[in-house]
């Protein structure tokens, strides 16, 4: 699917809701809704924002299908390094189930049902975000020590796999170091989603670089099927579980811009909110900023 057909398809005002589905409903996320099909389950994306893990009022018009499609793109790209939890044939499973609606094909994917692993995997190339401040009081990220008078978003010498707890909701993930991880998920099975989680970065850094984009950290999360086989599952190198920068503008001892919602965080950060809910309502202005922002990822990769 080409950008011109998915920006056209968009919807005019977000969609923070879905409501009318035929299928039993499992959960909801900050963004996506998951629904059960009996052998497979649909993951919808809806257009709604968080930022300091609080859902706002407002939503981003088109979010979850530009997320999906984003999504989609990577899983197709990846597939050499490692099998994802998508079925095969996209259009026929919405077709056999019933799913004709194009916003909702737009944003939802249908894949397998598959055993998540207990554990976030996030993977850094640059020095940024939570691994800056960390390594400016300790001199290390997570527990891996650096050398000495990096500045901010400088690059490391090699990317850095730093996992996480998959805290339940409304808590925050917690930095684990190789051990912890292991004793989570096996041994073995650690060691191959780290081999794992790294490859997909450089992947990804290299592809993103082809587009005019510096990736600059990103999160994995993986599942497994009933025989242990390791899968990519829920989304993939999109702008919400990335850091993406313009290539362009990049230059290191500062936060460079991102094509994520970097933007609406420092919007509420202006405002002074103590980042409880509620949340403020965002300006139109804010708004129609953010989803140019995300406008501007999937049309780096896809092209216009």
């Amino acid at each position: 699917m080409t950008f011109a057909t998915i920006a056209a398809a968009l919807p005019k005002s977000a969609v923070t809701t879905i409501d009318g589905l035929p299928f039993p409903h499992l959960a909801s996320g900050k963004v996506r809704e998951i629904y059960d099909l009996g052998d497979a389950l649909l993951l919808t994306a809806t257009d709604r924002l968080s930022a300091f893990d609080v859902i706002l009022p407002d939503g981003i018009p088109g979010k979850g299908a530009i997320l999906t499609q984003i999504s989609n793109w990577w899983f197709a790209q990846s597939i050499g390094l490692i099998q994802n939890h998508l079925l095969p044939d996209q259009v026929g499973e919405f077709a056999r189930r019933g799913i004709t609606n194009p916003d909702l094909q737009l944003r939802s994917m249908i894949v397998r049902k598959l055993k998540p692993l207990a554990i976030e995997c996030v993977t850094r190339g640059y020095l940024i975000g939570s691994g800056w401040s960390s390594y400016q009081k300790t001199g290390a990220v997570c527990g891996i020590p650096l050398p000495a008078g990096l500045r901010q978003a400088d690059r490391l010498a090699a990317p850095i796999f730093t996992p996480t707890t998959k805290a339940p909701k409304g808590q925050h993930d917690e930095p684990i170091n190789d051990a912890q991880a292991a004793a989570i998920i096996g041994a073995a099975l650690y060691e191959k989603v780290k081999t794992t989680s790294l490859a997909l970065y450089q992947f990804g850094h290299d592809r993103a670089k082809q587009a005019g984009m510096i990736l600059a950290d990103t999160k994995f999360e993986f599942g497994t099927d009933a025989a242990g086989a390791l899968f990519l599952i829920d989304e993939v190198l999109t702008p919400d579980s990335s850091r993406y920068w313009p290539a362009a503008e990049y230059r290191p001892d500062c936060s460079p811009p991102s094509y994520d919602k970097q933007f609406v965080r420092d919007h509420l950060i202006a405002l002074r909110w103590d980042q409880q809910p509620p949340a403020p309502r965002l300006p139109a202005e804010v708004i129609a900023r953010t989803q140019e922002k995300y406008l501007a990822a999937l049309r780096n990769l896809l092209g216009p």
